[in-house]
């Protein structure tokens, strides 16, 4: 097989990246960051059993400017994953595969994970 002249499968180098592949990519990479998050949920609960001492420790680190980035991007991450979530459902119940509906619902994800995103911090900062 060694001397065959069949051309190679492209691959990512090969492609121009569209909106429905890197929605895609970043959909599971959102779940990615989703469970690891759930580690940082996790050991939040149990700093708030072990006692003051631990949890303001915890408290301390996630305030920080570097725990803040962090919070912002597990925040954008459960409602980017959300978003697409429910486009995902529709598109399971037949809807929205014509290239322009799956272009303005990509979109409208995305716009929809930023807006729900600020407005999620806006009250979290008001209150």
């Amino acid at each position: 097989m060694s001397g065959s002249n069949r051309p190679l499968s492209p691959h990512l180098q090969v492609y121009r990246p569209q909106l429905t592949s890197v929605l895609s990519i970043t959909h599971r990479a959102t779940g990615v960051v989703l469970s690891a998050g759930t580690i940082l949920l996790v050991w939040w609960i149990v700093a708030a059993a072990s006692g003051e001492e631990y949890f303001n420790l915890i408290k301390e680190i996630m305030s920080s400017w570097f725990g803040l980035i962090v919070l912002l991007g597990f925040s954008w991450a459960v409602f980017y994953h959300l978003c697409n979530g429910i486009r995902h459902l529709f598109w399971d119940a037949g809807y929205g595969f014509e290239l322009d509906t799956a272009y303005k619902s990509g979109w409208a994800t995305v716009a929809g994970s930023f807006v729900l995103t600020g407005i999620a911090w806006a009250i979290g900062l008001l209150s």
